[in-house]
């Protein structure tokens, strides 16, 4: 699925920072916690909690946010449908990987378990 160049635009120019409170408010109406929240992060992104912090702090873009990640070997794994996007053939790597966070939030939220949302196996 192709995304517009004007949505992955869009993407890459939102702040990290904008969007982590929504998160948060996402995972905790759901009973999930905060540290939950930073451990999926931290595994998709290798951003430990300070490291996290400081990115909030400064208002990195999602661009910039994704630039610097260590995505994990295993976020290609992460699939289905999310913002009505598929996640598997969306091309854009900026646009693809700020949608495998999403749907590890949403994952989170729903309840699935702590294994399977890191793809542990």
């Amino acid at each position: 699925m192709t995304t517009t160049p004007e949505h992955d635009d869009r993407v890459a120019k939102l702040t990290f920072a904008s969007v982590y409170p929504h998160y948060v408010s996402k995972i905790e109406k759901k009973g999930r916690t905060k540290a939950e929240l930073h451990q999926v992060i931290e595994w998709l992104t290798g951003y430990d909690l300070e490291t996290l912090n400081t990115l909030i702090e400064d208002k990195v873009t999602f661009k910039t946010f994704f630039e610097n990640a260590n995505i994990h070997s295993n976020a290609h794994l992460i699939k289905g449908v999310i913002c009505g996007y598929r996640i598997e053939e969306i091309e854009t790597k900026l646009t693809r990987e700020a949608r495998y966070l999403d749907k590890l939030v949403d994952e989170l939220a729903k309840g699935r378990k702590m294994d399977k949302i890191l793809r542990a196996g």
